[in-house]
């Protein structure tokens, strides 16, 4: 399968270099190269691109122009690097945000496999800043949940949450999925206010999430309501911007 998208993107490059000898930089010539052959879907999501050797040795260029390539498509979001493992096609994730679901719930509506590697699940006194924002009293009781989302080994979003202990006493009662957890005690959210800003991901979140400090992210705060009235969760979220894509269906009036 590498051979043959060795063979693809060398045509594919080889016809650039004849069309635009005028382009005087490589490495811009083999990233639209990629560009082209990935907008084709002639390499699927998912898949590896032969190795940086592979590359130069295919094309005839250094494997610091190779890499200098790889580079700026990893910042635009269509490739992705894993330590150890190589470069592959980014696999992006649709989320629409006109319907209230949780992390875990559309990963497995997508047949991945959700999990969480927890930093803080405990139960403590309300902040100044969350009661706030959540409309408590001081001196309530609330639960923190700061953590790592997965898609399997994939590192995906970093989530902070804040719920009032009258809706979640037990913090351990979150396992993957807090909205089951919330559910289960009949305290799931029925609507949602939801804003989204696109961030540079700092070092601490890009370590986390394992890419480069400065990557594209998006940073979203949810804050979601039961049917009368009161807020049972705050959330904080630094996403992936090389993996997810926001939906929103509009209507006109």
């Amino acid at each position: 399968m590498v051979f043959g998208m060795e063979s693809i993107l060398n045509q594919e490059y080889r016809r650039l270099c004849d069309e635009s000898p005028s382009q005087p930089l490589v490495y811009l010539r083999l990233r639209q190269a990629i560009r082209n052959v990935i907008d084709r879907r002639e390499i699927e999501p998912g898949h590896a691109l032969p190795s940086e050797r592979e590359l130069a040795q295919s094309l005839g260029i250094s494997r610091v122009t190779v890499r200098k390539a790889l580079a700026g498509l990893v910042e635009e979001g269509l490739l992705t690097q894993r330590h150890g493992a190589g470069t592959f096609v980014a696999e992006r994730i649709v989320k629409p945000i006109s319907r209230l679901t949780s992390f875990t719930e559309d990963l497995r509506a997508r047949g991945l496999n959700p999990r969480s590697e927890f930093f803080e699940r405990g139960i403590g006194e309300v902040t100044p800043e969350e009661a706030m924002a959540m409309n408590l009293s001081p001196g309530t009781a609330v639960v923190r949940l700061h953590r790592v989302r997965y898609a399997g080994d994939e590192p995906l979003a970093i989530e902070r949450s804040v719920v009032p202990a009258s809706a979640l006493p037990d913090p351990s009662l979150v396992r993957d999925s807090l909205y089951e957890a919330l559910e289960a005690r009949g305290c799931r959210p029925r609507r949602a206010l939801q804003r989204l800003r696109a961030v540079l991901l700092t070092a601490q979140h890009a370590h986390l999430l394992h890419v480069s400090p400065g990557s594209a992210g998006l940073a979203i705060e949810r804050r979601s309501f039961l049917d009368d009235g009161r807020i049972v969760e705050f959330t904080s979220s630094w996403y992936r911007g090389d993996v997810y894509d926001f939906v929103a269906e509009l209507h006109a009036e």
